[in-house]
């Protein structure tokens, strides 16, 4: 046993979680955890300039390690308050992350006090979780049950509050309690009988589709689905956000579906006799909850970690709780018993031709034109840019298009806000995906609006050394929501316009490297440059302001024909 204050005991199970990164804003209600931190030498402190962004590198370093993302608010009150969005967001993306504010002291509760709010009625209904700690002794117990919570199926933010009079009071500290004594690393398999009906029914298929989804994506399923695929001779498309959970030169890979995805994957589900929804719960963005979008005749065989999310907004065939990779590998084990499967071989064929012609017309249709065109620049980054690129973005309607315009050939190299639709995110995402991914290149997509919310930021990636490049595409204006002034409102434009610094510059004036590109042919070598300059760098893009296009449910009543 070792005598500590609270917030050393903090930092110490902090360290016993193998914790490597803490972003936070520091405040004074938690100086005993920052004051703690200062004699860590296993944890790195990432200082970020706001909460909400800094949860968002905490959410992105999360989704792109597998491992809890850390955030720390050093003030309660607003410092606590700002955290809302980011963890609504890490909500919606089921990501592990592990928040900490501080509190209150515990004698002034209920008495109007200075930055009195209810932390734990903010947090409870967009977290897995919230705690306050009640006494010392109980701040370790309580961070483990933090991290135990946040990566147990199905993972998700979790939040404590540590009130000052906890921080500062004095306890024993019991040392040698590591994440294998209290944490479950297991994951469930199917059911055996319900794994040979599922392949039965994939085996008798003649027009049978797999949808891998974040169940796949999250967990790195990749060589699981494939095998499964391949096995069955049988195309994957994925759900929307998600086009990296297999490799995109898969001859197999159909692309994103959806009403937000290509026609070619979105007539697969349309079409097909038997889906394999695996690690999806096709949802919103795969499907809008309706038959115009997936096969009303189609046998569903539903695969999902979270049981409660089984034939939810669908009837099914088949329904199978467990983990999806682990799942996929049964599936192929029971296929090769059985010695009268069918393989998909004409609708397959079908398929990858017209995938071929898919992708060949999605060049040749590409305007290499200026003003700049969101499909051109698309096109231009699917030449220039590094196969090992991870990628973010933002919400809107040009980042909307980019998630199934853009190729993803490794495996957790696409991360989005799609799930929550977030302004603001792709930067400081990015930077927290840069520390996972140290190795790759990081690319973050996002318009001078949502870059606008964020830029501050960019200090943190200069002191940091997080070396990241990030292209605004500059339309000046708020670009989803013009279009639906337009298409939709006469163009009674209000608040749409956006007026903006030249970010180029900007980014100079923090330190970061700046590229100004109103040219399509510069976007490579403004690329090349940022890349090879081994510091953040912004690449500022001059896009056309009218290339306008609505992504509202009632514009995609046309498409998938």
């Amino acid at each position: 046993m070792t005598l500590m204050s609270g917030g050393q005991a903090a930092v110490a199970t902090l360290e016993a979680e193998n914790i490597k990164y803490a972003f936070g804003l520091i405040g004074s209600a938690t100086m005993e955890i920052f004051d703690a931190l200062y004699d860590s030498t296993d944890i790195n402190y990432i200082g970020v300039h706001d909460e909400r962004t800094g949860v968002h590198m905490a959410d992105g370093y999360a989704r792109a390690s597998g491992q809890a993302g850390l955030f720390l608010a050093g003030q309660n009150g607003p410092g606590a308050t700002n955290l809302v969005t980011g963890l609504s967001q890490a909500m919606a993306a089921f990501s592990p992350v592990v928040s900490i504010a501080g509190a209150l002291s515990s004698a002034h509760l209920y008495r109007d006090a200075f930055q009195e709010v209810d932390q734990n009625a903010i947090f409870k209904p967009i977290t897995k979780k919230t705690w306050t700690a009640p006494s010392a002794d109980r701040v370790p117990e309580l961070l483990r049950e933090a991290f135990r919570n946040a990566l147990a199926p199905r993972m998700g933010p979790v939040h404590l509050n540590l009130p000052r009079d906890v921080l500062s009071a004095q306890c024993n500290y019991e040392a040698g309690l590591y994440p294998p004594a209290y944490r479950n690393n297991s994951v469930p398999a199917g059911d055996t009988n319900k794994i040979k009906q599922a392949a039965t029914l994939m085996s008798q298929a003649e027009k049978p589709v797999i949808i891998a989804g974040g169940g796949i994506k999250n967990t790195a399923g990749h060589k699981q689905v494939l095998a499964l695929a391949e096995i069955l001779n049988c195309p994957i498309v994925t759900s929307p956000g998600h086009g990296d959970a297999i490799p995109f030169a898969h001859p197999l890979n159909a692309g994103q579906m959806g009403p937000r995805g290509n026609l070619v994957a979105s007539r697969l589900v349309k079409e097909a006799d038997v889906i394999l929804a695996l690690g999806t719960r096709l949802g919103f963005n795969s499907t809008f909850y309706s038959y115009d979008n997936i096969n009303k005749n189609a046998k569903i065989i539903h695969i999902e970690i979270e049981p409660t999310a089984i034939g939810r907004f669908f009837p099914i065939e088949v329904g199978i709780w467990g983990d999806a990779p682990t799942i996929a590998q049964q599936l192929v084990n029971s296929l090769k018993l059985l010695t009268n499967r069918s393989v998909a071989d004409e609708w397959t064929s079908k398929f990858k031709s017209e995938r071929r012609n898919f992708l060949k017309k999605r060049d040749l249709d590409a305007p290499l034109t200026n003003p700049i065109q969101p499909m051109g620049l698309f096109k231009t980054l699917r030449k220039i840019l590094p196969k090992n690129s991870s990628i973010t973005m933002d919400a809107g309607t040009l980042c909307l298009q980019a998630t199934d315009a853009l190729n993803f050939f490794e495996p957790k190299s696409l991360f989005t806000p799609l799930d929550f639709g977030l302004v603001g995110f792709s930067f400081a995402c990015g930077l927290g995906v840069k520390l996972a991914q140290p190795e790759r290149p990081v690319i973050s997509l996002m318009g001078d609006g949502g870059f606008g919310m964020t830029l501050s930021e960019l200090s943190t990636a200069v002191d940091n050394g997080i070396n990241t490049v990030t292209i605004v595409m500059n339309n000046k204006c708020w670009g989803a929501e013009k279009a639906y002034q337009r298409d939709f409102f006469n163009g009674r434009y209000i608040g749409a316009d956006v007026s903006s610094p030249p970010f180029d510059k900007v980014a100079e004036l923090y330190g970061a490297k700046g590229f100004k590109v109103d040219k399509l042919n510069e976007i490579p070598e403004a690329v090349e440059a940022a890349l090879k300059s081994n510091q953040p760098s912004v690449i500022d893009v001059s896009v056309d302001p009218t290339a306008l296009y609505s992504f509202r449910r009632d514009s995609f009543t046309h498409r998938g024909s």
